[in-house]
Parts: C-alpha cells; structure tokens; sequence
C-alpha cells in the first residue's frame, strides 16, 4: 500500500502544499496523454483510505469511486491533458511533461513542492523528486494516477461516439487485440498515434482514415 512517508519528509522541511502527480495513456495507441496533480491535506482519516494505490491494479467501478473520495477531500485537483497530434509532433515524453505543467497550473493553491511518478519537470520551478515506481510507493502519487486514469477514461468513451467501430470506450486507445483487429480493419481514425506503431506502419502503407 502507498505510504505518506515521502510527504512527511516534505513537511518535516516545512513545505504544506504537496503535490502527487502522475499521467495516464503514455502507452496508448490512441487519444491524449493526461495528467493529473493533487495536493491532499495534512491528515487524512478517511475509511477508504487503505483502498488507494496505483490505478492500474484497480477496478474502474473501485477507480470511479476513489476518484470522487479524492475529489472531496482534496485541498486541490488540477488535471491538464496533450492531445494525440502534439504526442506525434513532440513525442511522448515531452508531451507527458506538458501535461503535467499544465495540471500544476491548474491548482488552487498553488503547491510549494512536487512528487511525480518517474520524471522530473525541470520546467518547473519547484522543489521536486521523481520517484521510480511513484504510483505504488507514494500515497499522494497514487491519488493523482487514480485521477489522471478516471478523467482519461471518461474522454476515451466521448471519443468512442464520435469514432465509433474501434471500441475505444472499451480498450480506452491501448493496443489490445480487439484494437488492433479494428486497426487493421478500419485503419486510423483521427485521433490514433501516427507516431506509434502499428498505427505507424499502416500510415506507412497507406491505411488512412
């Protein structure tokens, strides 16, 4: 379970507004990446709080309820996203740390010290520690993973009205093999990764859209 050990640390230094942030949909085929920063109280005695830890090993009706929990004891929630074609022009990991800054920019307050999952922004001017395997380790990291998953999620079904036939609200853009039959079917819709095979190599063939 995710420990608030590396928040401690912080706030044995002084800092107070401590900001877990993580992504979702690095590894997509389709769709953004998002990111997700969350600053949490001091204490936390909530019943669910043994529930938490990284959103991959949950299950999305436990991610939805969790999601709304966070959202109700948070001192500040602040999502930011980068969008499919930005993914292709920038790559990945810059488009991971767009996303980010942007989440950070959206807290209100704003944070005095960062936890990421991974990476470091040195964009950002902040104290921060990129924390390998962050989303199991750090309690406010997991949080953020929880709502960076959820807020992509609910975006991948938006996404599956309009290009309907990839099941996307199902697979949310990962290269699954129901995706990757309708891939190789269809070929790419609008909002798949150019710059990520397979969808590279049916561009390269000549499978558009």
């Amino acid at each position: 379970m995710p420990s608030f050990l590396e928040e401690k640390l912080l706030s044995a230094q002084g800092y107070r507004l401590i900001a877990g942030i993580d992504e979702a949909g690095r590894g997509a085929l389709a769709g953004p990446v998002v990111a997700a920063a969350v600053i949490l109280p001091n204490d936390i005695s909530a019943s669910w709080f043994n529930e938490v830890k990284d959103s991959k090993l949950l299950t999305p009706a436990k991610r939805e309820l969790l999601f709304h929990h966070i959202h109700e004891i948070a001192v500040s929630v602040g999502v930011g996203l980068t969008p499919h074609h930005l993914i292709d022009s920038r790559g990945i990991v810059t488009a991971t740390r767009l996303a980010m800054k942007q989440a950070i920019e959206r807290l209100s307050p704003p944070p005095q010290s960062l936890l990421i999952d991974y990476m470091r922004l040195p964009e950002v001017k902040l104290p921060q520690k990129g924390i390998t395997n962050g989303d199991n380790l750090c309690f406010s990291i997991a949080c953020a993973s929880i709502i960076a998953k959820v807020a992509r999620d609910q975006l991948m079904v938006e996404f599956d009205s309009i290009y309907p036939g990839y099941g996307l609200a199902r697979h949310k853009g990962y290269g699954t093999r129901q995706h990757l039959a309708c891939l190789s079917k269809l070929g790419p819709c609008p909002i798949h990764r150019r710059s990520f095979r397979p969808v590279r190599e049916m561009v390269l063939y000549g499978r558009l859209f």
